[in-house]
């Protein structure tokens, strides 16, 4: 069996190390264009904030490990076309330009994403830079030193922990977001409020609801980034806008959402035969919403990847769907959600509801018992849990994964209340926070079920 993989970062890694394992007479051919493998792109913002020291630690992978289980790696090379009809593609070398035609039995696309790039005026200039890749990190490190006026374009996590990893290194920094709250796709603004307070504080400059209209330079450089609103000065400009899928190899070939991404099936399975597709190239089963959408995020892809590779000779084991889990440190504050917030339960057109627990994780009578704001949104009718945000000083994040398991097996509010948690008063008190907010919206007792003595 021929086993070509285009792309090798999460989706494309994890496929790969479990087609070998599994599959031992299997043939695994490799096709990546970058000059490396598996790099760890959430720790751009650690390692431009000097908390991870060698960047080594970021990659999980290399094409010597892959060797040694007998995957031949072959790096800086794109792909140009694929013909999955006659099961062929067509790969170029980038540093000779040579091409050549190869062809498989399975074929597993994994080429992820890439960042949107608006064609706004001066976009050409130098110090515009994106975040995404390991060559990205260390343009930004080294742009960053001499700089002192850095802006970042784009409120979502990549450009919150940047506008932080910057200001920790006494830059001087400036947010810009289209949007009117910053991280407005994962939280609600009880947390938004919070945070973009914390960022104010720091001496973060936030440009909210302003539309970048064009940069401007000087002998070939960026200097300034000009909005609807006003004109920031800039040394350099990372752009953190977001990400869109790289499919075009298979455009009109298997079945997209209208944004390119590629639809699978609960085993990977693209419309193609003998097509396999994971990660940020692909659209995901939102369980929340009971339907397909786009959410590129690192632990979709390395579930998938697996998955891709166990169910490539036979269906064999089910994807269970995604709840979008996510989680971040800004400073002081752990931060995570999932689900959806309350805003997008009512734009999708839920009736949703929520209850928002403030209270000390842990007994008063304790030394310390820091505050935890816990919000879950739910729909009216059903009382099913849609989506949940936690925010504390001290790290409670994963006790959204708990949230998470209920959103994936379609529990109720209710069920949530009088979940078997723990006691130990060094942990959390007799009702678990996730108890408290459950029970906080119990069903009514219906009036003619109420025995009057």
């Amino acid at each position: 069996m021929r086993v070509a993989v285009i792309g090798c970062t999460h989706a494309g890694t994890a496929a790969i190390v479990n087609t070998a394992k599994l599959y031992p007479e299997a043939e695994i051919t490799v096709y990546e264009r970058n000059d490396n493998i598996s790099f760890l792109s959430c720790g751009i913002a650690l390692y431009v904030g000097g908390v991870v020291k060698d960047p080594q630690g970021l990659f999980y992978s290399s094409p010597e490990q892959l060797a040694e289980l007998g995957v031949e790696t072959k790096m800086l090379h794109e792909v140009t076309y694929v013909d999955t009809d006659r099961k062929q593609l067509t790969a170029r070398r980038l540093q000779t330009g040579e091409e050549f035609t190869d062809r498989f039995d399975k074929l597993i696309v994994t080429t992820g994403s890439w960042p949107v790039v608006p064609q706004f005026p001066g976009i050409e200039l130098d110090n515009i830079i994106l975040s995404k890749n390991f060559n990205h990190s260390n343009l930004i490190i080294e742009k960053g030193k001499e700089a002192q006026n850095i802006v970042v374009v784009g409120a979502g996590y990549i450009g919150i922990e940047l506008v932080e990893a910057f200001q920790m290194n006494g830059k001087s920094v400036t947010l810009i977001d289209a949007e009117e709250r910053i991280l407005s796709k994962y939280l609600d603004e009880e947390y938004t409020d919070v945070i973009e307070n914390t960022l104010r504080d720091r001496g973060i400059s936030l440009a909210l609801g302003e539309k970048v209209t064009r940069f401007e330079g000087e002998e070939g450089k960026v200097r300034a980034v000009v909005t609807d609103h006003g004109r920031y000065a800039a040394d350099v400009v990372i752009l953190c806008i977001g990400f869109k899928p790289n499919t075009e190899l298979l455009k009109g070939q298997v079945d997209m959402l209208d944004n390119g991404a590629i639809l699978v099936d609960e085993y990977m399975r693209t419309s193609k035969r003998d097509v396999f597709a994971a990660g940020d190239s692909c659209a995901v089963y939102y369980n929340p919403l009971k339907s397909h959408a786009y959410i590129p995020l690192a632990t979709n892809a390395v579930r998938m990847g697996t998955l891709a590779a166990r169910n490539l000779v036979s269906p064999t084991v089910k994807y269970l769907g995604t709840q979008g889990t996510s989680g971040i440190k800004i400073y002081e504050n752990n931060i995570a959600a999932t689900g959806l917030t309350e805003i997008a339960a009512k734009e999708a057109g839920l009736e949703a509801e929520s209850v928002l627990v403030t209270d000390s994780y842990r007994p008063e009578f304790m030394p310390s018992h820091e505050k935890v704001t816990l919000k879950l949104v739910y729909e009216q009718g059903t009382r099913r849990i849609l989506g949940a945000q936690i925010m504390s000083k001290v790290d409670l994040t994963q006790s959204i994964n708990t949230i998470s398991v209920c959103i994936q097996n379609d529990m109720k509010m209710e069920e949530l209340a009088f979940v078997d948690f723990f006691f130990q008063p060094h942990f959390n008190k007799p009702w678990n926070f996730l108890n408290s907010a459950g029970l906080q919206v119990l069903p009514e007792v219906p009036a003619q079920e109420i025995v009057h003595v």
